[in-house]
């Protein structure tokens, strides 16, 4: 059994499909089916049950993914610490992120951490479900740190960096007729329309929690990815929305009124797994210096 086998198993057992497996590590369907084989017969049971029609694992299989995960990843940190003794932190970071937020100052982040550690390379990539899809990245070891925005009773197992705790405001059309109000109340605002992050994403999950807390559902037409986008939609008339203030951009047309009472907030954090590599290390001390976690 090699490194290779198990990366070879964990893509498979990922994808679920040899073809976009081999794909994903740049190889052949052969090469990866023959060392699956190979590592079946070292280990004396089949990982896969294979047909015309899909790919699935078997229990042997579910057994053997996070083990050989934690096995990568463990091989991954010997390696890097070699490495470092020799000519420092080098290597392959994945980042998840899933918003253009200023407040982060992603450029920036990775430009100083490209500037201390230029044998690292990036990989920046988001997720087509928010910070529920990322959380999942970073536990099954797609990724090897993420933004989001859950709350913390959403990320048990991880390490948890926060980066900022922000309340949420309420978003209306200039036109509306609560926007003269200073305060609104979840209440107030149930049956209006909504504009809102998709399903899966921190803000829409933090908002349905404030209304299921009183009892009260809302209807959401219309779905927007960034959150920072959210105020133009409210503009052009399609709902209210309610997102965290720190995400607001200048945007005419809307007003920003706060929540009575206060208590609704959304928290931004950076998450990895318990054991971080060097380079998740590294990444996590220059947020730490950048926004005091």
């Amino acid at each position: 059994m090699d490194t290779r086998q198990l990366e070879y198993f964990v893509a498979v057992a990922e994808e679920l499909n040899f073809t976009r497996a081999a794909g994903r590590l740049f190889t052949v369907q052969s090469t990866v089916s023959a060392s699956i084989r190979t590592l079946e017969a070292d280990l004396g049971t089949p990982l896969f049950d294979r047909s015309s029609k899909r790919v699935a694992l078997t229990a042997a299989g579910e057994a053997l993914l996070p083990e050989a995960i934690a096995a990568i990843e463990a091989i991954d940190r010997v390696r890097s610490a070699a490495a470092l003794t020799r000519v420092g932190i080098r290597g392959r970071l994945r980042v998840g992120i899933f918003i253009n937020l200023e407040y982060l100052d992603l450029p920036g982040v990775f430009g100083a951490f490209h500037t201390d550690h230029p044998l690292v390379d990036l990989q920046l990539a988001a997720s087509p479900s928010g910070s529920t899809g990322l959380a999942d990245d970073v536990r099954r070891g797609r990724i090897d740190i993420a933004f989001m925005g859950l709350a913390p009773e959403d990320l048990a197992g991880f390490q948890v960096q926060q980066l900022a705790i922000s309340p949420m405001v309420v978003i209306l059309p200039t036109n509306h007729p609560l926007a003269q109000r200073t305060a609104l109340g979840l209440a107030e605002i149930a049956r209006e329309r909504f504009v809102d992050s998709p399903v899966g994403f921190g803000n829409r999950i933090a908002v349905e929690r404030g209304f299921a807390a009183i009892g009260l559902a809302r209807s959401v037409p219309t779905e927007v990815a960034d959150l920072g986008q959210i105020p133009q939609f409210v503009a052009a008339d399609l709902g209210i929305a309610i997102v965290p203030e720190l995400t607001l951009r200048e945007t005419p047309g809307v007003v920003a009124i706060p929540l009575a009472p206060p208590g609704l907030h959304w928290q931004l954090s950076a998450i990895c797994r318990p054991t971080p590599s060097p380079a998740v290390s590294a990444l996590l001390q220059l947020l730490a210096e950048r926004f005091g976690g």
